[in-house]
This record gives structure tokens, sequence and C-alpha cells, in this order.
């Protein structure tokens, strides 16, 4: 792989070349940079963000109460320990992704305002060629990577996903979705209602309480809840003892992992087993009498979609205060003054925050061609959740349901450096993987098995995203324990991947 340079082309412009171009600037983009500078450091690379600093997720969310529904020993990098409580506050996350970026002396390599409007591969010159739209300018510009590092994450960031109620334009309040928080938004002797179930509505919820004149949370279906401490007895003693933030770091690392692992053993085990615990562990948080059975009790399965940790239990802290509600009924219809339900009550109320999910992006929603043809990745077969039959020199970081994202992060990152000094080894200028003759007649399935892994956003993008077979390596794998050893283990000279030269 060359070096960066600069050829003319796209109307003479001067278009700057690298050999790895990084799409995202969150934990994903700055993780990978970060293996690729340990790695590769003889290859060149540009890190784009559309936003105006780093950060992905954690800069976009700024709704009160914002954290981590994952621990930060495994949301966060194995290669830089992290030192506070598990569940970390938004700007927690930001100062430790600031670390990073320091730490690797990635900030030359990151470029903001930078979106990415198209990207195109041709075989003759063995690159991607990206048009990207700049803040600072007008028009576009190009940019030449030999291989491109889809880390954008996995949900719009222009909009949230707000179902189409009946009557709600007719609605005099101020509709907020959690994605896009006002910085002037005041509550003060308001009456709030959080339509939705999951962590960020049983984040927002305690966070609001003090500052409104009630909130309630009206859901659906109730989601499922572990109440805990937010500490680790474990890495307390470790740390009374004085042992290096390293070792921690990667003791914590590997508890958290077995314990999810055993988690989700036990969900497919003895699901009923399970859910009376985490159960009786909301009960034990709330007055006795609260119909727990009512608005806290799933129809589904445990671990068929992610179960919510709260801190210290201040979700149910808040709604024991009185500060707080819940409501579990169906939406009827919206009016100006309020939310007409299913069971024929209704909610007055002045501010409605919609916390009803993310709309899912597949590579960031830009358009991919290969040679001229266009790329529809419902069509492509997936290659371990990361790389896809028919587009070369390209890798997509998608993380785990069950486990922390960056877990997956890190395994990918190591996967492509290692794919990266293997190209060079070859002599190669390409690698798309293929399917093998004996892999053309297998069934192909969903991205996920759904009856595992089912979130709302996921369903609704089904029919977009990639195929899987119905072998391990045509599959994105759920299972981590598995993973950390079978991607590590990937012979790169295996008939699956095809080489250019």
């Amino acid at each position: 792989m060359s070096a960066v340079s600069s050829d003319a082309g796209c109307d003479s412009e001067e278009i700057e070349r690298f050999d790895v171009i990084i799409v995202g600037a969150g934990i994903s983009g700055i993780g990978s940079a970060t293996l690729l500078r340990k790695h590769c450091p003889d290859l060149s690379f540009v890190v784009l963000d559309a936003m105006e600093s780093f950060g992905g997720t954690w800069l976009m969310h700024k709704y009160p109460g914002t954290r981590s529904d994952s621990d930060l020993f495994t949301f966060g990098y194995g290669f830089k320990p992290w030192k506070g409580d598990p569940i970390a506050s938004r700007q927690q996350i930001l100062d430790y992704l600031g670390g990073a970026i320091e730490d690797a002396n990635l900030g030359p390599h990151i470029r903001y305002g930078h979106k990415v409007q198209s990207a195109e591969w041709s075989s003759e010159a063995a690159s991607w060629t990206l048009a990207v739209e700049r803040s600072d300018i007008e028009g576009l510009v190009h940019l030449q990577g030999r291989f491109l590092w889809m880390c954008q994450g996995y949900y719009r960031h222009s909009h949230g996903y707000t179902p189409d109620w009946p009557g709600l334009a007719q609605f005099q309040g101020q509709v907020v979705h959690p994605q896009h928080w006002p910085d002037d938004l005041d509550l003060s002797g308001k009456q709030v209602t959080v339509i939705g179930s999951g962590a960020t509505a049983a984040t927002l919820i305690p966070a609001l309480a003090d500052s409104c004149a009630h909130v309630t949370m009206l859901q659906r279906t109730p989601t499922y809840f572990a109440a805990g401490r937010n500490a680790d007895s474990l890495a307390d003693e470790l740390r009374k003892l004085y042992v290096d933030d390293a070792w921690i770091h990667e003791i914590m690392r590997r508890k958290v992992v077995r314990d999810r692992a055993d988690l989700l053993e036990r969900a497919q085990a003895a699901p009923d087993k399970l859910k009376k615990l985490l159960i009786d562990g909301v009960k034990a948080c709330l007055p006795e009498g609260f119909d727990v059975d009512r608005h806290f009790t799933p129809p589904y399965k445990p671990m068929q979609q992610r179960v919510a940790f709260v801190p210290d239990g201040d979700l149910f802290k808040a709604v024991a205060s009185g500060k707080a509600s819940v409501v579990t009924d169906q939406i009827a219809a919206f009016d100006e003054t309020g939310i007409q339900l299913g069971s024929g009550s209704r909610i007055d109320c002045d501010v409605v925050i919609t916390a009803t999910g993310f709309e899912m992006s597949v590579m960031g929603e830009i358009p991919f061609r290969v040679d001229g043809r266009h790329i529809d990745f419902a069509q492509t077969v997936t290659y371990r959740g990361t790389m896809f039959t028919g587009v070369p020199n390209m890798a997509w970081i998608y993380g785990y349901g069950h486990y922390s994202w960056t877990l997956r992060a890190d395994l990918i990152g190591e996967f492509v450096c290692r794919l990266l000094r293997h190209l060079e080894a070859r002599g190669a200028k390409s690698v798309a993987p293929t399917l093998r003759p004996d892999d053309h007649d297998m069934p192909l399935r969903p991205w996920v098995d759904t009856e595992y892994l089912n979130p709302g956003y996921l369903l609704r993008s089904l029919d977009r995203l990639p195929r899987s077979g119905d072998k391990p390596e045509w599959q994105h794998s759920q299972d981590y324990l598995y993973e950390s050893k079978a991607i590590p283990a990937i012979d790169l000279d295996d008939p699956i991947f095809s080489y250019s030269y």
C-alpha cells in the first residue's frame, strides 16, 4: 500500500490519497485508528466525521442523565484501562475518548465536519473514492483510500424513530426526541410524559423527576430491568490493594464477560427462573402493593431484548417517591392537551418526550458503487458480520446486542489490521469474501437470529441488512466468547478470501 499522495481527477481537483480511510470518530473509529497506529504504523490514514467533534453517540446525546447502559470495563477499550464506576456519564465517556485520542496522537488525523456522500470502488485503481461534504466550504471534495473502514455506528443521527400516532399534529405542547434535546428546554412546573420503556426512558425519568412537576413513563410493553449498585466489589478491593490499573481492567473485563455469558446461558436454559430473579429484584425496589406484574413484567423471554441496568435503582426510587409514575397502555390518539389511551383513560401533559428508539443506519446510508455497479447490501452475504460478498477492501464495525459494543470493535479492529498486513505481505491490491462452491446452495437467513435478538430498530431494518448463511463464517455471531477465539484464528489464505493483484 502506498503512502499519502495527491492525484488529479474529478475535474482536475487535487485528491488526497490514503492507505486507509476510517469513517466515524466515535468509540469504534477512535479504537480502530488506535489499533491501526499500533499494528500498521507505516500506513497512512484519515478519520472522517460529520459532526463537529469526536464521540459519536456521546457527542450527540445530550438529554439529562445520559449515561452508558454497559459497564465501562467492557465498553471501554481493551488497551485503555477504565478507572471509574462501571456505569459512566456522558461527560466521563467523552473524557475517556479524548484521552484515547491524545494517547495515540490521533488529533492530526481526524477531520470533523466531513460527511461522506458517496463511496465508489475502482478495481482498475484498486481504491475507494469518497465524495465528501465539508462544513467549512461549499461543494464536495474527494478522498481516495485503498481500504475503507466503516465505523459510523448503527443509527441515523439526523432523526430518531417516532411512530405515526393519530392526532400528534394536534398536540399543542412540545414534542422532543431525546436524540435532539434542546439546550433551552425548561421543564419547571411542567407535566412531562416520556413514551418508551428502554434504557433511554429509564435514564431520563430519574433525571427529570426533580426538575418538573411530574413525569410519567408511558409504555406499551414493559422492559426487563436489573437494579444494582454502580460499583463492583472486586474492582474496589483491587484498587485498595494498589493493583496496577491495567491489571484491574483486564481482570474486570474477563469477569464481566463471564458474568454476561452465564446470564445468557441461564436465559436459554432456565428463562422462567431468570425472569423471576429479575422481577423480584424490581419488586424489592418498589413499595409494597405496586403493580409490578403489569408495569415491569414483560411478555417476552429475558435477553430477547437488552436488559436495561438501573444503577442504584434510581428509576424505582423516582417512582417510589411519587415524583414519577408508570402507565402501561396503548396510545389511541393525541389531542390538544394530552394523550388518549386505549383503556379509555388519558394523560394530560405539557411536554412529550419520545424515547421510542432509533432509526437504523445501514453503512451510514451512503450510496456504494463497485466498478459502476450500485451495491444493495441486502443482496450481499456477510462474512462474520464485517465484510460482504462483492465489496472489496471494506470492513464494517457492528457490535453485539447483549455484550458491550466495544468488545467486538476491538476484535474486528485486530482482524482488520492483520488483514491489511496480509495484503502487503502477499503483494495484493484488494480482497473480498467470496462464496465457495459448496456455499452457493446454503440457505440464506436474516442478519441475526430474531428469536435471540429482536429490538425494534433491528426488526424494522432487516430488509436492508446483509444476509447471513448457515455456516459460522457467514454469520454475525452474537457470542463474544466464541468470536474471541474464532476471529483471531481466521486463516487469511482460506479460499473464502478472493485476492486481486
